[in-house]
């Protein structure tokens, strides 16, 4: 009985933690194209690194409120993790600049079989063939209904080459270091915001400026741009923290996979908020094949042997572990 309880307990977190991050990705989503497109705020590099001066200060709040205990991240790792970050960041929006619509989504696909390798090689992680199968639904299913024009250049290529390994690089870390040294979402991002914040607002507007041709300090705010900004930032501190629950509870791929939920529905709110040009049976039937193939993934990678990692990492003594969201956080 107590079994039971505990898988309840578990899938109800799981259930949770999926809802916190698809609730505020989509969130900011349609906040930054409100701000990018409407008030023309066009600065995303910039963008970011407020992002995570916001949540920096949510990290010392909860710090101060004695919610999150303090620890420790070796210099090394904070460097190469902060690495991988800052180009993921900086190399989708240049990827984005430098290609077709069709094939930046292309490359953001291309982001779950890259995290699949690094798993099979760092980790050993073996996939059934369901698991692998339902991963192949799933990417068929996004590209059909995001995939319109494809055009290739060399430095588009180079860009997004770049964006989709620190992606995946980036997202693969959080999950071996909080595995690694006993770190929960709140201590990390403690460690990694606070760098993030510094080396984004550095660079962030000189990489804005290569891009856009404009400069941020030459912006003209209105009420309202000032305002989106500020519920931007707001919203960013939830998608920050709930990236790194869903991740440590989880894996990198699997927050890729039923990420795309996230894709999904930025499309269905788009054609209900901003008109339906574009909407047609291919976008629909895409958008089902995904969804679908997200829910064959859920149940394929639950199943015994549907995804198992066949070697342990160490980790470091049990009292420096963290939370509780990180305990009960099996892979799925």
């Amino acid at each position: 009985m107590s079994t039971l309880k505990k898988s309840d307990k578990k899938a109800a977190l799981d259930f949770a933690a999926w809802s916190f991050n698809v609730t505020t990705s989509v969130g900011i989503i349609m906040v930054n194209k409100a701000l990018m497109a409407t008030y023309g705020f066009s600065f995303a590099t910039t963008l970011t690194g407020l992002h995570f001066v916001t949540t920096t200060l949510m990290t010392i709040v909860f710090r101060w409120l004695g919610l999150s205990q303090p620890s420790h991240l070796p210099l090394a790792d904070l460097v190469k993790f902060v690495i991988f970050s800052n180009l993921s960041i900086v190399g989708m929006n240049v990827s984005l600049m430098w290609n077709s619509v069709g094939f930046y989504q292309i490359a953001k696909l291309c982001m779950i079989p890259a995290s699949c390798l690094l798993e099979v090689v760092f980790d050993h992680v073996h996939y059934s063939r369901d698991t692998k199968l339902s991963i192949m639904v799933v990417l068929i299913g996004v590209a059909v209904c995001t995939v319109t024009d494809v055009s290739v250049n060399a430095r588009g290529l180079i860009a997004a080459v770049i964006a989709v390994w620190s992606t995946a690089l980036q997202q693969y870390y959080v999950h071996f270091l909080q595995r690694k040294y006993s770190l929960n979402s709140f201590n990390l991002l403690g460690h990694t915001a606070p760098a993030q914040a510094g080396s984004l607002l550095l660079v962030g507007p000189f990489v804005d400026y290569l891009l856009t041709g404009k400069r941020v300090d030459h912006f003209s705010f209105s009420s309202l741009a000032l305002f989106f900004l500020a519920l931007s930032c707001f919203i960013a501190i939830g998608v920050n923290l709930s990236q790194f629950i869903c991740i440590g509870r989880f894996s990198a791929v699997s927050f890729q996979v039923l990420g795309h939920m996230k894709t999904v529905l930025v499309l269905s709110l788009g054609f209900l908020f901003f008109g339906k040009e574009g909407l047609n049976l291919q976008v629909v039937l895409g958008m089902v094949l995904a969804v679908l193939g997200m829910i064959w993934y859920g149940n394929a990678s639950a199943k015994p042997g549907g995804k198992e990692r066949r070697s342990i990492l160490p980790v470091r003594s049990a009292s420096l572990k963290g939370s509780s969201e990180e305990k009960a956080g099996a892979e799925k």
